[in-house]
């Protein structure tokens, strides 16, 4: 009996080191990833912030400027696109659906430009500014998203990480990018009611 503990005790005991050898960089990865999980989140809620002060926003705007439909519509679109990838979609889709949403913001704002009683409203102002604050807070959570991705990748991708990364079902996370159309401000030209 005695013979048969020792090689048990020795086989527990290799398995012991060896659990404690992969719960390690097992749990590394799980915490660098619930890090890149909480940026995540962090974006969405700047997201849907930005959603919520949008429909404040476009009734004041619309009260000054009836006859801007067309612009009313496209932010309408692009924040029901916004919130359907908000709710589900990957980072990508977010980044595209932002993009969307800040092309039709920047129309809704350059509307204000023609009507001098509207950007001296105080409703407006104030939307304006809580807009512009939410803005701030949105390309903050992405950079913000963005480095914990990047150390989360470096981590996933570097040997020998990647081998055991691979093994546990740990991927690379994707950046948020910004659509490439969002490099080019929107032009506006209220003389002939043309958006270029």
């Amino acid at each position: 009996m005695r013979k048969l503990l020792i090689p048990i005790i020795a086989i527990i005991a290799v398995l012991a080191i060896l659990g404690t050898m992969v719960m390690g960089p097992y749990n590394r990865l799980v915490s660098l990833e619930q890090d890149v999980n909480k940026e995540e989140s962090n974006i969405d809620t700047q997201l849907q912030r930005r959603l919520d002060l949008i429909p404040n926003l476009v009734e004041t705007v619309k009260g000054y400027a009836k006859h801007e439909s067309d612009v009313f519509k496209s932010v309408a679109d692009a924040r029901s696109k916004l919130a359907g990838a908000t709710a589900n979609g990957t980072a990508a889709d977010k980044a595209e659906a932002n993009a969307e949403m800040t092309s039709a913001l920047g129309r809704l704002i350059a509307i204000s430009e023609n009507y001098p009683e509207l950007k001296a409203d105080a409703q407006f102002t104030g939307l304006r500014d809580e807009l512009a604050g939410t803005e701030n807070r949105i390309a903050v959570a992405r950079r913000d998203y963005n480095d914990k991705v990047t150390e989360y990748n470096k981590v996933v991708k570097s040997f020998p990480m990647n081998l055991f990364a691979g093994i546990v079902g740990k991927h690379e996370k994707e950046y948020f990018k910004a659509d490439s159309a969002a490099k080019d401000a929107p032009k506006v030209d209220f003389n002939n009611g043309d958006e270029k």
